[in-house]
């Protein structure tokens, strides 16, 4: 058995010792609601009635004999976006599916997914982080009729699968499966739609171009292809042990798709306690955790991520850390370059090798507990590749021996980089975090004056007017979750990209979000303090010259016209930002959200600080 890697060991340890007391309360809870029975037992005959009466008949026999297991389906079907399109035919497979191994299934409730796609550089992005915890809300409120004996959840993209999570940790007593629905077809290249976008700021081609550019890169049901967070999302279900292996990037609409929700289903039924009770609470621990760590370095996956494993940790009372994630960063090296660090997509990693070779090498390498539970068994067990047998059953296989393309994936002992790329960012303007897997290497150092904003479309402003054409690290404050949701600053992206591309040195600093799909501009993310809490952004002013050294994990105010402490901070209008849209109604979570490296979030959960 290859030796666990020292650094993954130490650090495992680390925030298993950290997390002694939350998660001894955290198992203390959930074990008090471990089944003796059936869930539904513990109903009077009036709730049975209620929870039964909208069933086909076959069911409802089993519901109210109590002689068949209930899963419980938490869904994030809607029509309007892609990747959860295909969702809208998986209830009536999973409730056959069911049957079929003595077990009924029903639909507990609904999520939102909302998608940043659409919202992107729109006033609704203002929502979009915080839908996490919404979502987490709603899926406690569908599990809360307490009539179920495992979950099943229904979800791909980016805030939907970590508030999905949440939920399922929080109801840990119960089994849990996450059912991926797999990414569209391979359209537009990559590259060609991030030139059209940067030509589109330029002035170079108009709007009939670029909407058909996008189009022809977002064209199907399924999951959007680049890496970005939903599909980091995905491999962090295979890597914590929550998908049937090899299943995330199976494209909608196949045989193989559907035979393994049906698989899904069938290991839902088998972990309950008419099986081999296996409660998704128990399961989940700080090794799952680390694996799910490591696979986001070993990939270049979102920098969301950051913010989600924190709160997706802390709901099982794991309490992880920034530091610890770039310490794990350092000691992975980068086995994948999938857009935006490459031309290729997820179709291409899939068909290189995908998450089997990946988890293979990686367990090779020391670098993951190959032990960790999953609902196969462990981790080790995950390292396989579903195939479709002629009687439509699923033939599980070894990944291949050699990948499929080296400019994909590669084996541990080639990596493309020594490290995975995230650095954590320290110095006198607070704490953040940068990824550098997708910034070459001349580009991840930058000395310049600044320009501050209080809003990204005064950056486009200033652009548009020539401004921004010389060396400069652009600031955005008033961006974080304190202030208006902590929303992605993603269209800024082909204005910075164009700057670059026309020699200038420039970066980007601020306590928002980038997009999962955002790589080439050298940034400092997540930027804590913040500035609407007083945080030292606040006190920064045009002129002020700013070094950002992403490889050495530094940035630091060189020069000033004056004494920096004695400035009075730019102070937060939070009527301009709160207002419009639903904006209003968030005000309560953006009052008690914590701080970006405690995963912002407005939970506090039991025996740890709001996380």
């Amino acid at each position: 058995m290859t030796t666990l890697h020292p650094v993954i060991e130490r650090v495992t340890e680390r925030i298993r010792t950290r997390s002694a007391e939350s998660r001894s309360i955290y198992l203390n809870l959930i074990r008090d609601q471990k089944p003796e029975s059936f869930a539904r037992k513990r109903l009077s005959e009036g709730n049975q009635a209620h929870a039964s009466a909208g069933c086909a008949v076959m069911d409802k026999v089993q519901l109210l004999g109590a002689s068949w297991p209930n899963i419980g389906i938490v869904t994030a079907y809607n029509d309007m976006l892609s990747a959860h399109q295909p969702y809208e035919t998986y209830p009536q497979v999973i409730r056959q599916a069911a049957r079929d191994v003595q077990a009924t299934a029903q639909v507990a409730g609904g999520v939102p997914a909302m998608c940043d796609g659409v919202t992107q550089g729109q006033d609704g992005m203002e929502l979009s982080l915080f839908s996490r915890d919404v979502i987490a809300m709603a899926a406690g409120i569908a599990l809360s009729h307490d009539t179920f004996d495992a979950a099943m959840y229904l979800g791909v993209c980016d805030k939907i699968v970590p508030g999905l999570v949440i939920a399922a940790l929080r109801f840990g007593w119960l089994p849990a499966v996450f059912v991926p629905a797999g990414p569209m077809p391979s359209g537009l290249p990559n590259p060609e739609k991030a030139r059209i976008r940067q030509e589109f700021a330029q002035g170079k081609v108009g709007r009939d171009e670029l909407l058909r550019a996008e189009s022809e890169s977002y064209h199907a049901p399924g999951t959007c292809t680049f890496y970005g967070t939903a599909n980091s999302n995905q491999m962090v279900m295979e890597m914590m042990g929550l998908h049937l292996p090899g299943s995330a990037f199976v494209p909608p609409g196949t045989g193989l798709r559907e035979a393994l929700t049906k698989e899904a289903t069938r290991k839902a039924a088998s972990l309950t306690i008419a099986g081999e009770y296996l409660p998704v609470g128990e399961m989940i621990d700080e090794r799952s955790i680390v694996n799910a760590v490591v696979g986001l370095m070993a990939t270049g996956g979102s920098t969301n991520l950051v913010l989600h494993l924190v709160a997706m940790a802390a709901a099982c009372g794991v309490d992880l850390t920034p530091e610890d994630m770039a310490e794990i960063s350092h000691a992975t090296p980068l086995l994948c370059r999938i857009y935006p660090n490459s031309a290729a997509d997820v179709n291409h990693f899939h068909a290189a090798g995908g998450m089997g070779f990946l988890i293979r090498e990686l367990i090779k390498g020391g670098l993951i507990h190959a032990e960790a539970q999953t609902i196969t068994g462990t981790l080790a067990d995950q390292s396989k590749e579903p195939f479709l047998a002629a009687d439509g059953q699923i033939d599980w296989q070894e990944p291949p021996a050699e990948s499929g393309e080296e400019d994909i994936l590669r084996p541990i002992d080639n990596p493309f980089q020594k490290d995975g790329g995230l650095r954590l960012i320290e110095g006198g303007l607070g704490e953040s975090v940068s990824k550098v897997s997708a910034v070459k290497p001349e580009h991840r150092v930058v000395e310049a004056d600044i320009r501050v904003f209080d809003d990204q479309e005064s950056v486009k402003t200033a652009y548009k007017n020539g401004e921004l054409n010389k060396d400069v690290i652009v600031v955005v404050r008033f961006q974080g979750p304190g202030a208006n949701g902590m929303p992605e600053l993603h269209s800024l992206t082909p204005i910075l990209g164009s700057l670059q591309d026309q020699g200038f040195k420039v970066a980007l600093v601020t306590d928002g979000r980038m997009s999962g799909a955002s790589g080439k501009i050298p940034n400092a993310i997540h930027l804590s303090p913040e500035a609407a809490r007083g945080g030292p952004i606040a006190r920064l002013r045009d002129g002020d010259r700013v070094r950002l050294d992403t490889e050495q994990g530094s940035l630091d105010l060189l020069k000033t016209g004056d004494v920096f402490e004695d400035r009075e901070p730019a102070v937060f209008r939070p009527n301009l930002h709160s207002v419009g849209l639903g904006r209003e109604m968030f005000g309560p979570m953006r009052h008690e959200a914590s701080d970006a490296s405690k995963g912002a979030t407005f939970f506090t959960f039991p025996g740890m600080q709001k996380a």
